[in-house]
């Protein structure tokens, strides 16, 4: 059994590079090979969210806090809240983030593949964040 007591994994300021506005990450566990779970809790200030990317074994989102915006390439921009499960499929190009006006938290889990978890892509612009 391992623990990892509460205050004993830093919070970061996520990336500019993968992320519009203020995000907070807060790793929660990556497993080392063969395993190849990651599980990190990010919160996501109004107006904040990811760029558009995609998961090589898919990726699940549980929504812990607040209220937030999601899109799957070429569908509708989706309103997520506080106890949704939302599940992208392996390789589906999407986004996701807080509202315009509320915040959102959320947990993120995914699969690694041959060490890859996630393949960053473009920013979500204005217009399409706007719906």
């Amino acid at each position: 059994m391992k623990i990892i007591a509460c205050g004993g994994v830093a919070t970061i300021v996520a990336p500019q590079t993968y992320f519009t506005g203020r995000v907070l990450q807060t790793p929660i566990i990556e497993k080392e090979s063969p395993a190849r779970l990651r599980a990190t809790l990010v919160s996501f200030e109004p107006g904040a969210r990811t760029h558009w990317h995609t998961h090589p074994l898919g990726q699940t989102l549980y929504v812990t806090a607040g209220a937030g915006l999601a899109q799957s390439w070429g569908g509708a921009v989706q309103e997520i809240r506080a106890g949704d499960v939302v599940s992208f499929a392996p390789g589906e190009k999407h986004w996701h983030g807080a509202g315009r006006k509320t915040a959102m938290t959320h947990i993120a889990m995914q699969e690694a593949l041959d060490g890859v978890h996630a393949d960053w892509l473009e920013q979500v612009s204005d217009e399409q964040y706007g719906g």
